[in-house]
């Protein structure tokens, strides 16, 4: 919907989100309680209330882009090691087939060629923050895959082509991480909390500026102060080019800031 001067009413954000590491928010698991605010945050600062939700996660990668259209998706619960009870956590928010559509429609009059999976469930980067961000499960949610040769260019030109969602009360969400090596997220590691805070930096940075240069910088992410220290491998951080490329035009804000084990970690907002 627009108004009388054009400016997009009630145009659904772009959201890139810290997913957290495993279930920490449903365990024991300290450091991770501003994150849990901020994602219990995220439905009331919206312009309104979602028809559905398309999630990006770092945790499903396949040849070419791929939606679930399952009207029931079941969980993935792939993490390992944790409490027994994380592995009966439920989010039973429906599919849905027409969004998955949809999607698959936008990327097709782009070019890119996609696939749907009515079998694949909702992994734990989507069903994890989900939880807190919308707990009432009754939002459709429709996840998209990755592409498993994680081509940063490929990530932002499927976010273009599916920046018209927004306009059709869709929200897009990323999750991710910010920084994501696992050898190094523990406390007592000071180059890597440095390093943590070298990349951050530019991230944010990078993510605020005009749009042009920070989708410039952004798919130069391997050029960053200790990026691939962060990153070593970028599944994480792919789901931001996703985002990036829906923003379109809209500047990028840095929502959520926090440090976590000793590690700089960012949350951003487009529109």
């Amino acid at each position: 919907m627009t108004g009388v001067s054009g400016e997009h009413v009630f145009r659904q954000p772009v959201l890139f989100l810290p997913h957290g590491g495993g279930p920490c928010f449903f365990m024991d698991d300290p450091g991770w309680e501003n994150l849990g605010a901020y994602l219990r945050s995220i439905a009331s600062a919206l312009p309104r209330r979602p028809d559905a939700i398309l999630a990006v996660s770092g945790h499903w990668e396949t040849g070419i882009p791929t939606v679930t259209s399952g009207e029931t998706p079941d969980l993935i619960y792939d993490y390992y090691g944790f409490p027994e009870h994380t592995y009966r956590l439920k989010y039973p928010a429906p599919g849905s087939p027409a969004l998955a559509a949809r999607v698959q429609g936008l990327l097709a009059g782009a070019g890119i060629a996609s696939a749907g999976d009515a079998e694949r469930g909702f992994d734990h980067g989507v069903f994890i923050p989900f939880m807190l961000a919308f707990p009432d499960a009754d939002i459709p949610v429709v996840e998209l895959s990755l592409g498993s040769d994680l081509d940063a260019e490929q990530e932002l030109r499927t976010g273009e082509a599916l920046e018209a969602l927004r306009d059709e009360n869709v929200l897009i969400v990323a999750t991710g991480m910010s920084f994501h090596n696992l050898r190094l997220f523990r406390p007592g590691v000071p180059a890597a909390d440095e390093a943590s805070r070298a990349f951050d930096a530019w991230l944010v940075a990078a993510v605020t500026a005009a749009p042009a240069e920070r989708n410039a910088s952004l798919l130069r992410w391997e050029e960053a102060p200790a990026a691939r220290i962060c990153h070593p491998r970028e599944e994480h951080l792919l789901p931001l080019m996703v985002a990036a490329g829906a923003a379109g035009s809209d500047r990028g804000r840095h929502v959520y800031g926090d440090t976590v084990r000793g590690k700089a970690l960012s949350g951003f907002r487009f529109g």
